[in-house]
C-alpha cells in the first residue's frame, strides 16, 4: 500500500513527544513489509526537506502554524495520484485531509487526544476560550464526518462528545529497554515525575503533595525529569526534597525510574500516557490523577488514579509508599503492547477502511 502520514511533527523536532514516536515505530514496521509510506510535517532547523528515515520519506515544510496550509500546497504539486490512503494525524489541530483529498485516495484520522482543558493553561485569556469552545469544537466535527483511529478509550469517548461515530480504538505500544542490570530500588523513599516543564504536565502540583507528604513521610523525595520553557523558574522554588534534573538521556531517565519506588503523572490530560508504560515496564508503579489517558494507562499497568488535586495526590503517595517500597514485578510492555502488535492492528485497520467505497 501507498501510504502518506500527516503530522505537524516528525521524530526530528525539537518538540517531538510520545505522539511521534507511536508514529516512527509504526512507521518503520510498515516499510519493513513492503508498504511505501511518506510521512509530511513541520520544517526542522538543520533538517533537510526531504529525507529517508528507516526507509521511509520524510518530507518537511512550513511551521508549527502553517504546516496545514503547506501540506495541502505539497499535495496539490506531488501529492495526487501517488496514494492509495492518507492518514491525518492530529495533534490539536487537524490537517482536514477529507476535505482536500481528491484523487480517490481513501483519508482516515489517527487522534491521540483532545485538548480541552489545555486550552486554559497553555493558552492566554481570551485566546483560550477561543480555543476550547469555538475552534476545536469546530475542527473535531469535521473531522467526525470520516473514521477516526483513536489510541484511547478516553480518547473515542472524548471524540464522540463531539459528534463522532466511526471511531475505533487501537492499542498504544511500548518497547521496555534494554538495562544492562537492572537497578536496585532506593533506600530512601523515592518518587519520580517524568514530563516537560509546562502548565498542562501540573509539575506544580507534584511539588505541592510532596510539601504535604514529608510531614508524614520526612525523607522522602522526588527527582523532576525533563526540560521545557518551566524548569529554570520551578527549579528556583523547589522545596526540599525536591530534584530538578533537566532534561536527560533516556539511559539516564530509565535508570532513575527503575531506581524509584512510584511515579507521578499529573497531566490535565493526556492521549495515554507513556510514560506511565515506560515506569510499569522498570517495576515503578504510577500513582496518576484520575484524568483522560492517564486513568487508561494507569489502570492497564496496575497503578492507582486518584482525584487530581495535590492533597489526594499527598495523601495516596504517603498510604502506598511503604507497600510498594519493597519493590514490585515489571509489567510487561508496561500495560500497553508491543510495536510490532500495533503496527499490524493499526495497519489492518487503515486497510479495511481504504477498502471501503466513499459514501458506505
Amino acid at each position: 500500500m501507498r501510504i502518506l502520514v500527516l503530522n505537524w511533527r516528525d521524530l526530528a523536532h525539537p518538540a517531538a513527544g510520545g505522539a511521534e514516536v507511536y508514529t516512527e515505530q509504526v512507521l518503520r514496521r510498515w516499510v519493513r513489509e513492503g508498504h511505501d509510506v511518506t510521512l509530511f510535517a513541520a520544517a526542522v532547523p538543520g533538517r533537510r526537506a526531504v529525507e529517508n528515515v528507516d526507509g521511509y520519506t520524510v518530507v518537511r515544510g512550513g511551521n508549527r502554524y502553517d504546516v496545514y496550509r503547506e501540506a495541502r500546497v505539497w499535495w496539490r504539486r506531488h501529492g495526487r495520484g501517488r496514494f492509495d490512503v492518507v492518514i491525518d494525524e492530529t495533534n490539536t489541530v487537524p490537517f482536514h485531509a477529507l476535505e482536500w483529498v481528491d484523487d480517490g485516495a481513501r483519508t482516515i484520522a489517527l487522534v491521540h487526544q483532545t485538548c480541552e482543558e489545555i486550552w486554559h493553561v497553555n493558552a492566554p485569556f481570551p485566546a483560550d476560550l477561543l480555543g476550547r469552545y469555538v475552534l476545536e469544537p469546530n475542527w473535531l466535527r469535521r473531522l467526525g464526518h470520516g473514521p477516526i483511529l483513536a489510541v484511547s478509550e478516553s480518547t473515542r469517548d472524548a471524540l464522540a462528545r463531539f459528534g463522532a461515530h466511526d471511531v475505533h480504538v487501537v492499542p498504544e505500544g511500548y518497547e521496555p529497554p534494554p538495562l544492562p542490570a537492572h537497578p536496585a530500588k532506593e533506600e530512601r523513599p523515592t518518587a519520580v515525575f517524568c514530563g516537560r516543564m509546562v502548565g498542562y504536565k501540573r509539575p506544580l502540583d507534584v511539588m505541592r503533595a510532596v510539601v504535604q507528604a514529608r510531614r508524614e513521610v520526612p525523607d522522602l523525595r522526588v527527582w523532576m525529569i525533563g526540560g521545557g520553557p518551566d524548569l529554570e523558574r520551578l527549579r528556583a522554588i523547589a522545596p526540599p526534597g525536591v530534584e530538578f534534573l533537566g532534561r536527560v538521556s533516556e539511559e539516564v531517565k530509565h535508570d532513575r525510574m527503575a531506581r524509584a519506588h512510584v511515579h507521578l503523572a499529573t497531566s490535565v490530560r493526556e492521549g495515554w500516557g507513556l510514560v506511565v508504560s515506560e515506569a510499569a515496564a522498570l517495576g515503578t508503579p504510577t500513582i496518576a490523577y484520575d484524568v483522560p489517558g492517564l486513568r487508561d494507562s494507569t489502570r492497564a499497568a496496575g497503578g492507582v488514579v486518584v482525584p487530581p488535586h495535590p492533597d489526594a495526590l499527598a495523601r495516596w503517595l504517603v498510604e502506598l509508599l511503604p507497600r510498594w517500597q519493597g519493590g514490585i514485578p515489571p509489567v510487561p510492555y508496561g500495560g500497553a503492547h508491543s510495536w510490532d502488535e500495533v503496527a499490524k492492528t493499526l495497519f489492518h485497520a487503515v486497510d479495511e477502511h481504504a477498502r471501503i467505497p466513499h459514501g458506505h
